[in-house]
């Protein structure tokens, strides 16, 4: 398929609405959790100090567009600062936390879709195979919203096959952060921390491919890449893994 400029300039997304109605009490909380959060990621993760590695032997720009990527729910926050103003299309779901972690990542430059893997899950994929037909990327959190951690759902297989976009996977690793006692163990990067960023080279679904073959290959690329940015973060900022690996503006459509 062929790839989108990574020097495009899209247009600007229109600001989603939620079509549930929040309690007054929720709306307030919504309005405080949605600026403590974005202003909490915009002081910590400028500091942080990225390296990024890469599969494939040339590297690729992130901006490259469609792909459908995924990602460990833990490493979100990183991955919600390093990916920012991509316009990268994500599953948001209609629950209280889905409609604050979705304006958040609004704020960051993401798109919206509507549905979770648990409630309207046709829906969002539907809505996400629009945007990738469009030219858009996708990206999902693939064992969220609530787990079991570490266990990829098969919805980027489903989009891959029907569209023809290459899947790509990848995690964050950071050498020093708040882990959340969460079901996920979110991290929070603390000030100054190195993050090894590892990125998985594409993956192909055929239109006769199987469900189980793929999500297999998928889940494999999730762990692969996981296990080495974890085992190499003290590696980041080095010669073998340099600060910014691939410079960040080289990565903004």
């Amino acid at each position: 398929m062929k790839l989108v400029s990574a020097i495009a300039t899209p247009a600007t997304p229109k600001v989603d609405k939620p079509w549930r109605t929040f309690t007054l009490k929720q709306r307030i909380l919504l309005w405080m959790i949605e600026w403590a959060g974005y202003f909490a990621i915009r002081l910590l993760c400028p500091t942080v100090r990225f390296s990024v590695s890469w599969e494939d032997e040339s590297p690729k720009s992130l901006a490259e567009r469609p792909r459908v990527y995924s990602f460990w729910h833990n490493c979100m926050i990183p991955a919600m600062y390093w990916c920012r103003d991509l316009q990268v299309r994500v599953m948001s779901s209609d629950s209280f936390d889905g409609e604050y972690t979705g304006r958040i990542m609004q704020k960051f430059g993401f798109v919206k879709v509507r549905g979770s893997s648990s409630k309207g899950a046709v829906r969002a994929l539907l809505g996400m195979r629009r945007e990738i037909e469009q030219g858009w990327t996708v990206a999902f959190t693939i064992d969220g919203p609530k787990g079991p951690r570490y266990v990829a759902k098969p919805g980027p297989v489903v989009l891959a096959r029907s569209t023809g976009a290459a899947m790509v996977v990848f995690h964050i690793a950071i050498d020093r952060a708040w882990v959340l006692k969460t079901w996920d163990g979110c991290m929070i990067p603390k000030p100054f921390s190195r993050a090894l960023m590892r990125v998985s080279r594409e993956i192909y679904v055929p239109r006769d491919g199987g469900d189980e073959e793929y999500l297999g290959e998928l889940q494999a690329a999730l762990d692969r890449v996981r296990i080495f940015a974890e085992t190499n973060i003290a590696k980041a900022g080095t010669a073998e893994f340099p600060y910014g690996g691939s410079n960040r503006d080289e990565h903004r459509l």
